[in-house]
């Protein structure tokens, strides 16, 4: 127990702005600016593992997108096995760095569209979030697993799978913009039109002012033109 709060005090004060860094992060994140995030992270990771932690694996993520709009070639997937690796080499390792891992790995079979390979991984790592949570302690760091499974499962086209994430991830982190959209996408792609035209609304309308505006915001304010999604609002008077 004592070595094990030695470690952390040596971490904390060897890397006092982890937390604000990561705050930042979290915050370019929210708005679902995960290379922004992962920027913000950029640095010296030689004595703070948090941070490193967080970077890889927000790095590994925006990567594993990428490499799905490559077809997951080998060369497409290599910055996500370094992230992969750089997680792995973690020391000492924790639950967190290890659920990061686990999601890349996932992240990394789903932009080789191997769903069968996808789930098992993604499984473990959300059991094994559970336990973190469970025990009052972090899992993924910014992005939760249950979050980043919800967009796998979307990627993949596995809609019924995806809004099953998305929900557990509503109970486990909360109404975030990532679980509103994703709830959105999955029910539209569903069929449930009701359903979309209110997490999409719910999405615009807790959208930052200050904030610009991105594809997802165009894309559900697109959607909310609909008439599925105007019927039973109330109508501006006529002049």
């Amino acid at each position: 127990m004592i070595a094990v709060l030695v470690v952390l005090a040596l971490g904390q004060s060897s890397c006092p702005d982890s937390a604000a860094l990561i705050t930042a992060a979290g915050e370019r994140a929210a708005v679902l600016d995960l290379r922004g995030a992962a920027v913000t992270l950029a640095g010296d990771f030689s004595t703070c593992r948090e941070t490193a932690v967080a970077y890889w694996y927000l790095h590994g993520l925006v990567a594993a997108r990428d490499a799905y709009r490559y077809g997951g070639s080998p060369e497409s997937l290599e910055p996500v096995r370094l992230a992969i690796a750089q997680l792995a080499s973690q020391s000492p390792q924790t639950p967190a760095s290890e659920v990061a891992r686990l999601v890349l790995m996932a992240a990394s079979s789903a932009a080789q569209s191997e769903r069968d390979e996808m789930a098992l991984i993604l499984e473990h790592a959300l059991d094994l979030e559970r336990q973190q949570r469970s025990a009052g302690l972090p899992g993924a760091p910014i992005v939760a697993a249950s979050e980043a499974a919800g967009d796998l499962w979307l990627q993949v086209h596995r809609f019924e799978d995806a809004r099953r994430a998305y929900l557990n991830a509503l109970e486990q982190v909360g109404a975030t913009r990532r679980v509103m959209l994703g709830l959105a996408r999955s029910a539209a792609r569903l069929g449930d039109l009701a359903a979309s035209c209110e997490q999409y609304r719910a999405f615009v309308r807790g959208w930052p002012r200050s904030e610009r505006e991105l594809p997802e915001l165009v894309e559900a304010r697109t959607f909310l033109q609909r008439r599925e999604c105007r019927t039973g609002l109330p109508q501006p008077p006529r002049p």
